[in-house]
């Protein structure tokens, strides 16, 4: 079994429905959920076809200051004990 990439963002607060609105206009591009809210940090899952795509679509907001902070992360669904 084959799992997705794994990213974690930090959102702009002001900035998160429109994030989310433009993220997810780009039909199965990205599983997207919110990790946690307090702090704005968003979580997704890629298909590793759809990497590149969200990369550019990413920096694009990295470069006009909506996303804070990003980082690929190591799947945390891999840790038998991580909740979902």
């Amino acid at each position: 079994m084959q799992y997705c990439q794994y990213y974690q963002a930090t959102i702009k607060k002001q900035d998160c429905s429109f994030f989310v609105a433009v993220l997810r206009s780009f039909e199965h591009l990205s599983f997207d959920r919110t990790f946690d809210k307090k702090e704005n940090i968003f979580e997704f899952f890629i298909p590793d076809y759809n990497e590149k795509i969200f990369l550019e679509i990413i920096n694009h907001f990295i470069t006009l200051g909506i996303i804070m902070d990003f980082k690929k992360l190591e799947n945390r669904l891999l840790d038998p004990s991580a909740a979902i």
